[in-house]
């Protein structure tokens, strides 16, 4: 008696689940209606200037230029040394507070 049951409940919900679908062929009612305020030549002027904007290199696939810098790096490297050794800076893996 329990698989009739069963058998019963799954072929209601097979007929129940026909009249869900019970809509139009088209589904004219998922369709926007809507009036646009630019022609379509303004459109087409607008598509038009997308390639010449748009670059087709993936983001991030050109590496950075080198920086221009007027600072000797021997001259920076001194003032570093410098710095940890008047305890200005920290060197190392050491966490001064």
């Amino acid at each position: 008696m329990h698989s009739k049951a069963i058998l019963a409940i799954a072929a209601f919900a097979a007929v129940a689940s026909t009249g869900v679908r019970a809509d139009e062929i088209t589904g004219s009612q998922y369709a926007i209606q809507f009036e646009g305020t630019r022609t379509r030549a303004e459109v087409q002027a607008e598509a038009a200037t997308v390639p010449a904007t748009r670059s087709n290199e993936p983001a991030g696939s050109r590496v950075a230029p080198v920086m221009k810098s007027a600072l000797d790096s021997k001259l920076v490297r001194s003032q570093a040394v410098e710095a940890v050794r008047l305890g200005q800076i920290s060197a190392g893996e050491i966490n001064r507070i």
